[in-house]
């Protein structure tokens, strides 16, 4: 993750491609922006030494009385409040220009330059790196104008970037995905400043789309909500397609289970993610794409087609995948009876027909079972020895009824087995036992006659052949 000074002067960048009466957030020392505010009719001549008149304002000729500026959007008509704003907007040094910019709100607290004056005093904070003052008077902007569209930027990237670095998560990424969603409506109303190209206009709305929906994207998907998280993410990576801390998320909106998910889409965007992630983050995106595409499609077959498509496709335009669709426990019991000997087949096999196969399948592998002796191994759930005649036993005999702690054998002992053969609960069981019935669901396979199997003695180590003489 990048650092939070790096985001910051990110968007910096972005909000300073725009020239208005708003002025932009600077990286450096900004000059005055074009549309400033111009001489005030009436004003005096700018003095040798004193802040230069803005670019945009009417030229002052020397030894002539000042000529009337073309009208503004924005105009100061107080002289000394002009040259304040002027005068610190031309700082070249950020602690210079912070105290300039602070003492012009302060004194002038209606300004109609007041809005231009704190996006510039926001910039200078920026750029000392003074993250609590610059959030601090981003808020300022937004009290001057709800709707401004660097500051609301610039406090969204901020809190997103704070919560993912772990600093009050929840609490801030709550905040920038409330102001992100703020921000994208502003988009819809918002009006290009006089003074501003058209295209540069367009270029900052675009950047700052992405931030909004990417926040509020994050901030939907944090609160479980996927159906915004995928609406958001999607289009700022419409936006922004190399953006990996967008993909990524948006590949997992759209696979999470449930009815939002959306398989397809999220396999393509998290191999894009695959593709733009580098080191150790490539090989774990890599990896849990290449698992999630194989439980999808039942196989890897394709996953090296659509790697190589999503490093240079941006959207699962016309990306197909088939849906591995697993056979019905019927089938898979049907299937078993093609290669299978019910006498081959494992407990859980017979458990499986039994218990889902077609009746016509279940009775083929009854018949075989019923009033035939069997031998095999089983999990002790729980014994009975209560009568003198005959010991009763509770057995799991496949693998899950085993993980399960469920019996699905019921053994009756021909016999009471001997206090010092009796074997313990939650252990291992060799014995044979003659199926007499069954039920179905849940199933349990009654057997009597049952016998322990003992192990034969091990034969005694032949003995050595007499040494020779």
């Amino acid at each position: 993750m990048k650092k939070i000074v790096l985001a910051m002067l990110l968007v910096a960048a972005v909000a300073a491609v725009a020239q208005s009466t708003s002025a932009p957030v600077p990286q450096g020392a900004a000059p005055v922006p074009q549309g400033a505010a111009p001489v005030p009719q009436g004003a005096a001549p700018v003095p040798q030494g004193a802040a230069p008149v803005p670019q945009g304002a009417a030229p002052v000729p020397q030894g002539a009385a000042p000529v009337p500026a073309a009208p503004q959007k924005k105009e100061i008509k107080d002289p000394a409040e002009y040259n304040a704003y002027v005068g610190a907007v031309q700082q070249q040094d950020a602690a210079a220009k912070i105290s300039g910019l602070e003492a012009f709100v302060t004194q002038y607290p209606n300004s109609v330059m007041k809005e231009d004056a704190l996006e510039l005093l926001m910039g200078a904070y920026q750029q000392t790196a003074n993250q609590p003052k610059t959030l601090e008077t981003a808020q300022k902007v937004l009290l001057a104008n709800p709707c401004n569209i660097r500051a609301l930027a610039l406090l969204v990237y901020t809190k997103r970037a704070l919560a993912e670095a772990g600093q009050n998560a929840q609490q801030n990424l709550a905040d920038a995905g409330q102001n992100g969603v703020k921000g994208l409506q502003c988009l819809q109303t918002v009006t290009k400043p006089d003074g501003t190209a058209a295209p540069d206009w367009e270029k900052l709305k675009a950047q700052t789309a992405v931030i909004f929906n990417g926040a509020a994207g994050m901030s939907a998907f944090s609160a479980k909500d996927y159906a915004k998280a995928q609406q958001y993410l999607r289009a700022s990576v419409e936006g922004d397609p190399t953006n990996l801390r967008d993909v990524y998320p948006l590949a997992l909106a759209y696979l999470t289970a449930g009815p939002t998910e959306k398989d397809v889409d999220g396999l393509f965007f998290i191999a894009r993610a695959a593709n733009l992630a580098q080191g150790a983050g490539k090989d774990q995106i890599t990896k849990f794409g290449k698992s999630k595409y194989n439980k999808y499609h039942g196989s890897e077959e394709g996953w090296s087609d659509l790697m190589a498509k999503a490093a240079t496709a941006t959207l699962p335009t016309g990306i197909t995948i088939t849906q591995y669709v697993p056979p019905t426990p019927a089938e898979q019991c049907a299937d078993l009876l093609k290669t299978k000997k019910t006498q081959e087949m494992s407990f859980a096999e017979w458990q499986l027909c039994l218990s889902e196969g077609k009746p016509e399948d279940a009775d083929k592998v009854w018949s075989v079972l019923k009033g035939k002796p069997l031998q095999m191994g089983a999990h002790i759930i729980s014994i009975d020895s209560s009568s003198k005649t005959t010991t009763k036993l509770q057995l799991a005999g496949s693998e899950d009824d085993v993980e399960a702690k469920r019996a699905d054998i019921d053994l009756t002992m021909t016999a009471a087995i001997p206090a010092k053969q009796m074997p313990t609960a939650d252990t291992d069981f060799q014995f044979e036992g003659t199926p007499v019935s069954y039920v179905a669901k849940p199933f349990v396979m009654t057997m009597n006659e049952g016998a322990l199997l003992v192990k034969a003695a091990p034969k005694a180590p032949p003995k050595k052949k007499p040494a020779a003489h």
